[in-house]
């Protein structure tokens, strides 16, 4: 043997360390399966007799911002090692399915309207608990229609196309609609709420986000944040500047960033359309001054 095949061989990667880059992401993904289930399990454990109530709610709202960044990492990390496969997106489809639809549905309809009092009228409540578990289905609905638009979509294009060099997602990406919900119940510390004239506004923003996620709208990528890149320490030290924030004010901070994400698709989709309707606009002269700018040019050209 030569030293050329020795060397060819030592090239081949091992097929049990092969085996085990395969497995890298999926440890990931069951990650995120598992911060999605233990969510379903302190959201029901919040409405049982005498338990703490408000203590359950805010650890599933906490489980359900773990799982993203769970999610983040198992696809990159799959790029990364190049072990992308068939089985690996389906497996992350279904973990997304349980974390960031089933968990976050369940956490808001209970956390805003499970525990309304009795005091208030009967009939009112009644229409509440009716239209929030419609609201909070139709989350867990536009979450799953999203992930299936984004498995058989190849190069989506938004309504709204932004810069030719930066990279989109065509919809609210399900992770960031379920951190919005999560975000805001650790808002409160996972205090349930009790008042009626809060629960109508958490109707519309489920829904919104709900409508968010299947809507064609351009919503940001982090996928150009690049790691790989020969000098990234500046990078590096933002990311661990924002991290500290996110950890010492996570109530506000992480409301805040969920906010600002939805509200920077609906800004990009109002920008575009105010923009499209300005440059259909006709710049026509006015009908008067088409005949005087004739009669004046008339005795002109005949004298």
């Amino acid at each position: 043997m030569n030293h050329f095949d020795l060397a060819q061989i030592r090239s081949k990667p091992h097929p049990r360390l092969r085996r085990g880059m395969f497995l890298l992401p999926s440890i990931f993904t069951a990650g995120n399966i598992a911060a999605g289930f233990f969510s379903i399990t302190q959201t029901i454990e919040a409405i049982a007799p005498g338990s703490d109530a408000r203590g359950h709610l805010d650890w599933a709202a906490i489980a359900i911002i773990f799982a993203i960044p769970f999610d983040a990492l198992d696809g990159r990390i799959a790029r990364m090692t190049n072990t992308t496969s068939d089985f690996g997106r389906e497996l992350d489809s279904l973990a997304d399915i349980v974390a960031f639809g089933m968990a976050p549905s369940l956490l808001a309809l209970v956390w805003g309207f499970h525990f309304l009092p009795d005091t208030i009228n009967a009939q009112l409540r009644m229409h509440l608990l009716q239209a929030g578990a419609f609201i909070c289905f139709l989350f867990l609905l536009g979450g799953a229609s999203r992930l299936a638009r984004f498995n058989i979509s190849h190069n989506p294009q938004p309504r709204n196309p932004g810069r030719a060099d930066r990279k989109y997602f065509v919809g609210m990406p399900i992770p960031a609609a379920a951190g919005l919900l999560a975000a805001s119940v650790h808002l409160c510390y996972g205090i349930p709420n009790v008042y009626w004239y809060i629960a109508v506004p958490w109707l519309i923003l489920v829904g919104l986000a709900a409508y968010l996620m299947v809507s064609t709208w351009r919503f940001w990528s982090a996928k150009e944040i690049n790691l790989s890149r020969s000098h990234p320490f500046r990078l590096l030290l933002l990311i661990a500047l924002i991290a500290y924030i996110v950890l010492r004010y996570s109530n506000v901070s992480l409301f805040l960033v969920a906010l600002v994400y939805m509200f920077s698709g609906i800004w990009a989709r109002a920008v575009y359309g105010w923009q499209r309707r300005r440059r259909r606009r006709p710049a026509a002269l006015p009908e008067s001054s088409a005949p005087a700018e004739s009669d004046s040019l008339g005795p002109r050209l005949s004298g």
